[in-house]
């Protein structure tokens, strides 16, 4: 990598983000489609359970998925 170009470094990882992004709102969906709670989806992620719910939750509410309550 040393001899790239480093706008093609940078725009390499620019799009392993966009990628990284897609795959990380699939499994995400599949996963509470499934029943999978919260904190199960933040554990698996490496996350807290508030910025899992955050990043997701309006984007899963759209797309008609029931997302399971606490309690």
């Amino acid at each position: 990598m040393a001899d790239e170009d480093p706008a093609d470094a940078l725009a390499a990882v620019a799009a392993l983000r966009r990628l990284a992004d897609r795959l990380e709102d699939a499994a995400v969906e599949q996963a509470m489609r499934t029943g999978w709670s919260w904190p199960q989806v933040a554990e698996a992620l490496g996350v807290t359970r508030q910025a899992v719910h955050k990043k997701h939750a309006k984007r899963l509410i759209a797309a008609g998925v029931t997302l399971r309550r606490r309690g």
